[in-house]
C-alpha cells in the first residue's frame, strides 16, 4: 500500500511542480528580463508582484475552497456535483476579478510610496501595475481553473496551460521591453503587456478542457449549497493569504528602510528561493488532493499515509535546495543581477534561507494535508502565528529600535517559519483532521 501511495504521490506532484514552476517563471523571468533596466526596475516589479500576490488572496480562497470540495467529492463519485461546484467557483472567481481590478487601479500608484520607495520606483511601478490589474481576470482564472483540476486529480492539464503561457511570455516580453524586432522598447510596460497577452491564452485553454472533461458543469441556476460550502472552505485561507501576503509588504517596507540596493537583492533572492517552493508546493497540492479523495472515499488511514509520505519527500526535496542556496549562492545570482552590490547582500540573503528550507518543507506540505480535509482554519492561524506575531514585531524591533544590521532582519524568517512548523505539527499528530466531513 505504502509503494502505491507513493506512485500516486509522484503521479500528482511530478505536474505539479513544473506547472508551479513555470506559473512562478513568470514573475521570475519579469525579474530576469528588467534586471538590464537597473536596481529600480527590479524594486518596482518586485513592489508589483508583492501587490499582485495581496489582492491574489481572494482567488486563493475559491482556489483551496474548490479544490477540498471537488476532491472529496470527486473521491465519493458525485461527479456530477463536483462539476456544478466548479461552476459556482468560477462565478465566485469572476466576481472576485471585478473588485480586484478595481482595488489594483485605485492603490497601484500609492503603494510603492507608503512602502517608502523613491519617485523613480514609484513612476515605474504605476505603469506596470495599471496594465497587470487590468487583465487580473485572466491571472486569477487561471489559479481557480487549476485548483478545480487538482481537486480532480488532473495535474497534468495545468502544466500544459502554464508551459503555453511561460513561452509566450518570453516570445512577446523581451522585444517589448527592449525593442528587439521592430517593437518599440516599452521598459516594464512591455513586461507587464506580455502577461496579459500570455495569460489569456492560458485562460482559454483551461477552460476549454474543464468543459471538455466536465470538470465544469453549467448550470443555469445557483447552486447555493455548494457555493456556501466553498465559500466556508475557503474564507480562511482567503484571510491567510491576505494576511501572509500584507504581512510580505509590511516585511518589505522594513526591507526598504535599508535602501533601494538591499530591496533589490531581497527581491532577487526571493525569486531564486521561489525554486525551492516549487517541489514543496507540488507535493503540498498532491496531498490535498489524496487526502482530500481518500477522506471522500472513507479511507482514512491512506489519508493519513498520504500526508506521511509527502512530508517526507518535500523535506529531501527541500533540502537539497537549501544545499544549493548555501554553496552556490554566487552563481545563482549572477544570472539575475551583474550589480556588484545586489549580489553582495544577495549571497548574505541565500545563505540565510538556506536553514529555513525544512521548516518550509514542513509547513508546506503539512499546511496541503490540513486543506485536503477541510481543515482550512488552523492554518489561517498558524499564518497570524507565524508572520504577525513573531516575523513583523521581531523585525520592525531590529529594525528601528536597535538599527541592526540586515542579516538579522532576514534571519527572522527563520525563526517565523520554524513557529509555523511547529504549530502544523502539533495540530496534524492530534489526527482530529482525519475525521472531518465536508
Amino acid at each position: 500500500m505504502q509503494n502505491i501511495i507513493r506512485q500516486q504521490m509522484f503521479r500528482l506532484a511530478v505536474p505539479v511542480v513544473l506547472s508551479s514552476f513555470l506559473q512562478r517563471s513568470v514573475g521570475i523571468v519579469d525579474i530576469f528580463l528588467v534586471g538590464g533596466l537597473g536596481a529600480s526596475a527590479i524594486a518596482a516589479v518586485g513592489v508589483a508582484q508583492i501587490m499582485i500576490f495581496v489582492v491574489m488572496s481572494v482567488s486563493w480562497g475559491i482556489n483551496v475552497g474548490a479544490t477540498v470540495l471537488v476532491s472529496q467529492l470527486w473521491g465519493a463519485d458525485r461527479k456530477d456535483e463536483a462539476g456544478k461546484a466548479a461552476y459556482q467557483a468560477m462565478l465566485a472567481a469572476v466576481l472576485a476579478a471585478v473588485i480586484v481590478m478595481v482595488l489594483g487601479h485605485a492603490a497601484g500608484s500609492k503603494v510603492a510610496g507608503l512602502l517608502g520607495a523613491n519617485e523613480e520606483v514609484q513612476h515605474i511601478l504605476y505603469s506596470y501595475s495599471k496594465i497587470v490589474f487590468t487583465f487580473i481576470l485572466f491571472t486569477i482564472s487561471i489559479n481557480v481553473l487549476s485548483g478545480i483540476m487538482h481537486g480532480a486529480g488532473d495535474t497534468r492539464t495545468p502544466l500544459y496551460a502554464t508551459l503555453i503561457v511561460n513561452i509566450l511570455h518570453v516570445v512577446v516580453a523581451y522585444p517589448l521591453i527592449y525593442g528587439k524586432w521592430g517593437f518599440p522598447a516599452m521598459g516594464v510596460k512591455g513586461a507587464a503587456i506580455a502577461i496579459a497577452v500570455s495569460e489569456c491564452l492560458g485562460t482559454a485553454f483551461l477552460l476549454t478542457r474543464s468543459l471538455e472533461r466536465r470538470y465544469i458543469i453549467l448550470s443555469r441556476k445557483l447552486e447555493m449549497r455548494l457555493t456556501t460550502m466553498t465559500i466556508r472552505l475557503g474564507w480562511p485561507i482567503l484571510v491567510d493569504r491576505f494576511l501572509q501576503n500584507a504581512g510580505s509588504m509590511v516585511f518589505a517596507k522594513v526591507i526598504l528602510l535599508y535602501g533601494t540596493t538591499v530591496y533589490a537583492a531581497h527581491q532577487v533572492g526571493l525569486a531564486i528561493e521561489a525554486i525551492s517552493f516549487m517541489p514543496g508546493y507540488g507535493i503540498a497540492v498532491a496531498a490535498a488532493t489524496m487526502v482530500g479523495q481518500n477522506l471522500g472515499a472513507g479511507r482514512p488511514a491512506e489519508a493519513r499515509l498520504s500526508a506521511f509520505e509527502a512530508n517526507r519527500l518535500a523535506v529531501i526535496l527541500m533540502s537539497c535546495m537549501g544545499l544549493l542556496f548555501f554553496f552556490f549562492p554566487y552563481v545563482l545570482l549572477r544570472m539575475f543581477t551583474s550589480d556588484p552590490e545586489v549580489i553582495r547582500y544577495g549571497i548574505l540573503y541565500m545563505k540565510i534561507v538556506a536553514f529555513a528550507q525544512v521548516p518550509l518543507a514542513f509547513s508546506m506540505v503539512l499546511t496541503g494535508s490540513l486543506r485536503g480535509a477541510g481543515d482550512t482554519g488552523f492554518i489561517m492561524f498558524a499564518t497570524i502565528a507565524g508572520m504577525w506575531l513573531v516575523r513583523l514585531p521581531l523585525t520592525a524591533l531590529l529594525a528601528t529600535v536597535y538599527e541592526a544590521p540586515i542579516r538579522y532582519v532576514w534571519s527572522v524568517m527563520i525563526i517565523d517559519w520554524l513557529t509555523r512548523m511547529t504549530l502544523l505539527l502539533w495540530r496534524y499528530r492530534k489526527q482530529s483532521w482525519g475525521r472531518l466531513e465536508i
